[in-house]
């Protein structure tokens, strides 16, 4: 019989779910100034930092 999960893993679980909604997977082009060809930068990122990753150069 399987073992029944415990209510104390349940309340992690909506923690852990809750915290990884803050976060966001941004992808940003950028332009090799030798061939001119385009490769992609992707980084997770907290919400409240998006616009400054994609500020930096």
């Amino acid at each position: 019989m399987a073992k029944a999960a415990s209510k104390n893993s349940k309340v992690k679980d909506l923690k852990a779910s809750a915290e990884a909604k803050n976060w966001t997977k941004v992808i940003k082009a950028i332009r090799s100034p030798k061939t001119g060809a385009y490769t992609f930068k992707e980084t997770i990122v907290h919400k409240d930092k998006v616009t400054e990753f994609l500020a930096a150069k």
